[in-house]
C-alpha cells in the first residue's frame, strides 16, 4: 500500500476532476518556479512582485470563476485550489488575485452595466488594468453601516468625499470600486485613478503582508460620472456579497500557508539532529506534526464541502464564516508552532513559517475578524444579531 501524502492525508486529490487537478498542478509549478525563489526577498524589502502579474494573467487566474469577458469560467473547486497554491507561496500574492477577482471583477460582473463590464473585465482578466475595493474606513472596518464616505448628485455626476483604509492594491489600481453613502443608501462607484481629488498613498511600516501593497484612499470632492455608478439596488448587500466571495478564497488559501509550514518542518525535523538522533524520531515532535496534519485535513474537508455547496448555488454566508474562522485559525496556529519548532532558525525569512505567521496575523483580521464570524454563526444559531 502506498504511503499517504503528509499534506493530503485523506487523499483529497483523488476526488478532483482532470481539469481541477491540472489547474492545481499548473499553479503549483508557477509558485515553485517563480514565486518561492523571490518571495522571501520581496517580504524583507516590503516589495510587491509586480513582475509576476503578466504571468498570473496569462495563466487565467484573474477573474477565473467568472463567465465571459475573457475570464476562464472555472468552478469553485478550481478557484479554491488556485487560492490554496497562491497562498502556499505567500498571502500577499493570493490577496492580489483575490481582490482583483472577487472584490472588483465579481461586483462589476454581477452588478455592473454592460458598458462597465466591456470596459473593465477583459482588461482586468489580462492584467492590463488593476482594481481595488474601498469599503473599510479608518473609524472601523467591522461595522460597514457606520460609513462616513458619501456621494451627492451634482447634475449628471456624483461628488464623492471620504476616506478608506487598509486597501489592498490601492496605489497601483487603475480603478477603485468605492462604496459610499447616498441619499438612497450605500452605492458602488468606479473611481478612476487620475480623477482630480483622488489619492491612494501606500501604507508603510507594515510587519505583515510586506509583499503586498496596502493603501489608504482619500476622496476630496471627486467628480464621478453617472455611468461609473454600479446600477445595483442601494444597500450593503452588494459589498457584503463580494466579501463572501473573497472569504471563500481565504478559506482555501489558509490551507496553502499551513501546508507550506508543515512541509518545511517535516524536512527540517528529518535532518536536524539533537542528542544523537533526528528530531523526527522523538515522540513529542511526532505528536505535534500529527496534530498539524489533523487540523489541515479538517480544513481541507471543510473547504471541499464549501466548494460543492458553492457550485450547487447553495452556499450560505454563515457557512463561509465557519470555514474562514476555522481554517485561518488553524493556519496561524500551525505557523506559530512551526516557527517555535525551528528554534533560532524560526525567526529567519530563509524559512517560511515566520513569513506566513506574520501574514496570517493580517488574514485572521481582514475580511471579518474571528469575533465577527463567531457572531455571524451565533446569529444563525439563535436568530438574534448580537452585533
Amino acid at each position: 500500500m502506498a504511503n499517504l501524502d503528509p499534506l493530503d492525508l485523506f487523499d483529497i486529490r483523488s476526488t478532483l476532476s482532470d481539469e481541477e487537478a491540472l489547474v492545481k498542478d499548473t499553479v503549483a509549478r508557477f509558485i515553485d518556479d517563480k514565486v518561492l525563489p523571490i518571495i522571501g526577498e520581496c517580504f524583507e524589502a516590503s516589495r510587491f512582485p509586480a513582475e509576476l502579474v503578466p504571468e498570473i494573467a496569462t495563466l487565467g487566474l484573474l477573474g477565473c470563476s467568472l463567465e465571459g469577458y475573457g475570464c476562464a469560467g472555472l468552478n469553485a473547486v478550481s478557484y479554491g485550489l488556485i487560492c490554496q497554491e497562491l497562498e502556499r507561496g505567500d498571502s500577499g500574492v493570493r490577496s492580489f488575485v483575490s481582490v482583483q477577482s472577487s472584490l472588483v471583477m465579481y461586483p462589476i460582473h454581477t452588478y455592473g452595466s454592460e458598458a462597465q463590464k466591456e470596459r473593465w473585465l477583459p482588461a482586468m482578466a489580462k492584467g492590463e488594468a488593476i482594481g481595488c475595493f474601498g469599503l473599510t474606513e479608518p473609524q472601523g472596518g467591522s461595522d460597514p453601516a457606520n460609513m462616513n464616505s458619501h456621494a451627492k448628485r451634482n447634475g449628471g455626476d456624483w461628488i464623492l468625499n471620504g476616506s478608506k483604509m487598509w486597501i489592498t492594491n490601492g496605489s497601483i489600481a487603475d480603478v477603485a470600486l468605492v462604496w459610499a453613502m447616498t441619499d438612497d443608501g450605500v452605492r458602488g462607484f468606479l473611481v478612476e485613478k487620475d480623477s482630480p481629488g483622488f489619492e491612494a498613498p501606500e501604507v508603510e511600516h507594515k510587519m505583515s503582508l510586506r509583499a503586498s501593497i496596502t493603501s489608504a484612499l482619500f476622496l476630496d470632492d471627486v467628480r464621478v460620472p453617472d455611468e461609473n455608478l454600479l446600477p445595483n439596488k442601494p444597500g450593503l448587500k452588494a459589498p457584503l456579497t463580494c466579501l463572501t466571495q473573497a472569504r471563500y478564497g481565504i478559506c482555501w488559501g489558509a490551507i496553502g500557508s499551513a501546508q507550506a509550514c508543515l512541509n518545511e518542518l517535516i524536512e527540517y525535523t528529518q535532518t536536524r539532529k539533537l542528542f544523537g538522533r533526528p528530531l523526527s524520531n522523538t515522540q513529542s515532535i511526532q505528536e505535534r506534526l500529527a496534530d498539524m496534519a489533523r487540523r489541515i485535513t479538517t480544513a481541507q474537508t471543510l473547504a471541499m464541502r464549501l466548494a460543492k455547496l458553492k457550485d450547487a448555488g447553495q452556499l450560505q454566508p454563515a457557512q463561509v464564516s465557519v470555514a474562514k474562522w476555522n481554517n485561518v485559525r488553524m493556519a496561524l496556529d500551525i505557523a506559530r508552532d512551526c516557527r517555535d519548532m525551528l528554534g533560532a532558525s524560526g525567526i529567519s525569512v530563509e524559512f517560511a513559517p515566520i513569513r506566513h505567521m506574520l501574514n496570517l496575523e493580517s488574514v485572521v483580521t481582514y475580511e471579518g475578524t474571528e469575533t465577527i464570524h463567531k457572531l455571524t454563526v451565533g446569529k444563525e444559531l439563535t436568530g438574534v444579531a448580537a452585533f
